[in-house]
């Protein structure tokens, strides 16, 4: 009994250390709609297009991008209730076809075949993303990034969604590799 429980003790924290392992690289924040609409309509998404949505939360950036845009839209999220949130909501809505999620760590997703990506994280997470960015990304590919610039990187277009429809401004940066 005793060995069958040091065997338990050793298999959760095991499990532990490997949930450790995945930063939170920015708390749960729910992008307003309109600025959902921006980001997508910035990075001029195309039917078809492969999407990636980094810290995909609640999804409604994945699901917007597969509705409107019928894009092959892919949220990357670490946060399983998120994900089952999201997911449910992709099957409610019959998009599975289209809008798929990614439970994981962003920093260790291939995106080499991304031809947009968005992200709304804090500013450490832009610099630890910046190195497989410039690994991965094809020529072409494009990154909307809501409030935070990614230095090095130069800006194409820098918009502002003036009112999210709760009284607050939005900066969003467009670039392209």
């Amino acid at each position: 009994m005793r060995t069958a429980l040091l065997a338990l003790g050793a298999t959760v924290a095991i499990l532990l250390a490997q949930d450790a392992r995945i930063e939170n690289l920015a708390p749960y924040t729910a992008t307003p709609m309109p600025v959902v609409e921006r980001m997508l309509a910035l990075a001029e998404l195309k039917p078809g297009e492969k999407m990636f949505d980094l810290g995909s939360g609640d999804g409604r950036i994945v699901i917007a991008a597969a509705q409107r845009y019928k894009a092959d839209a892919y949220g990357v999220e670490f946060d399983p209730g998120l994900v089952k949130q999201s997911l449910e909501l992709i099957r409610q809505l019959r998009l599975e076809a289209l809008a798929k999620i990614i439970e994981g760590d962003l920093l260790r997703q291939d995106y080499s075949s991304a031809d947009v990506l968005t992200i709304y994280l804090l500013p450490i997470a832009n610099e630890k993303l910046m190195p497989i960015f410039d690994k991965q990304l094809k020529r072409g590919a494009r990154v909307v990034s809501h409030n935070t610039p990614l230095a090095p990187w130069t800006a194409e277009k820098v918009d502002t969604v003036s009112d999210d429809g709760q009284g607050r401004s939005h900066k969003l940066y467009l670039y392209r590799r």
